[in-house]
């Protein structure tokens, strides 16, 4: 079966800035893109009503797929657009939508004053069951948002991409989170920024903030192994400019920033197939939640 590019729908702003964000990225990949819309059965004392009837939603839901769907037509010629309309619990659709999907994308409310998202339960949700990479957009998200500034300072699309960021864990960094990020900036023919956050070991901690030469000492360990785990990939990825940072402290902090700056910031999410359930990491946490470009979530082992 041929992967697809999916995108959650559900009528909001969010989704709709997905959708076009989603439409982009198919093209890029040269993939059929395709428009999931999940609505979840009115419950039975609200059905009795004649305005919130299940067969009255079900009939929105299906005009605002087929709506977008015609849209991204019109703006994306040539682009090959499917649609699906399912019932049931929408977090757990769309974790079985993304089975089949190459990408799955979802939408995510900005937050008012603080440039970011607020991920609700559904996205979380999914982000924490799919075992296919997850991609959340922000609502207001533009082409030009991921491009640099034209020769006269306006954020345009025809300008280069602006660089994808990879957060990379350098203890147990794994094969599919970087083969992921230098695809994308390969596709987007731009450059690679590595940002790598560390804290000392415990027992190193209390003498930290006065000894220097000790501090020097480890900040030189982490910059080397991060060195040495990115060597391979550089020698595969030739054409990719790759920036390494190696920086003290928190690691969700510093990809935040660098987010400021990014067409895309990628993350890894470790499956952990166990009773405790699924768990999303603090750093990914904290990038899902203020990062201020889109932001891919790739499982790994």
């Amino acid at each position: 079966m041929t992967r697809t590019l999916t995108v959650g729908l559900d009528g909001s702003p969010e989704s709709r800035a997905a959708a076009e964000w989603a439409a982009r990225e198919a093209q890029l990949l040269g993939l059929t893109l395709k428009l999931v819309q999940v609505w979840e059965p009115v419950p039975a004392p609200m059905a009795q009503a004649p305005l919130l009837g299940p067969e009255t939603h079900q009939h929105w839901t299906e005009r605002v797929t087929r709506e977008t769907a015609e849209g991204i037509r019109l703006r994306h010629p040539g682009l090959d657009v499917i649609t699906e309309q399912s019932s049931g619990r929408p977090a757990e659709a769309l974790a079985d939508a993304a089975k089949d999907a190459e990408l799955l994308v979802l939408g995510s409310r900005g937050l008012s004053g603080i440039g970011g998202f607020m991920v609700g339960s559904v996205g979380l949700s999914v982000v924490a069951h799919a075992e296919r990479p997850v991609v959340l957009v922000r609502a207001g998200e533009q082409a030009a948002d991921e491009h640099e500034m034209d020769p006269v300072g306006i954020p345009s699309a025809a300008a280069p991409f602006r660089p994808v960021v990879l957060g990379l864990d350098i203890e147990s960094p794994d094969e599919e989170l970087i083969a992921f990020a230098f695809a994308a900036a390969v596709r987007r023919s731009t450059s690679l920024r590595v940002v790598h956050g560390w804290n000392p070991p415990p027992y190193y901690a209390y003498g930290l903030s006065v000894d220097l030469e000790l501090h020097g000492e480890l900040a030189r360990s982490e910059t080397t192994a991060l060195a040495e785990v990115l060597l391979p990939w550089r020698e595969k990825f030739p054409d990719v400019e790759v920036t390494e940072e190696s920086s003290y402290g928190s690691p969700g902090n510093h990809l935040v920033d660098a987010s400021r700056e990014a067409s895309l910031v990628v993350v890894g999410r470790r499956i952990r197939r166990n009773p405790l359930g699924a768990h999303i990491g603090s750093v990914t946490h904290t990038v899902l939640h203020h990062s201020t470009a889109p932001v891919a979530v790739v499982p790994h082992n």
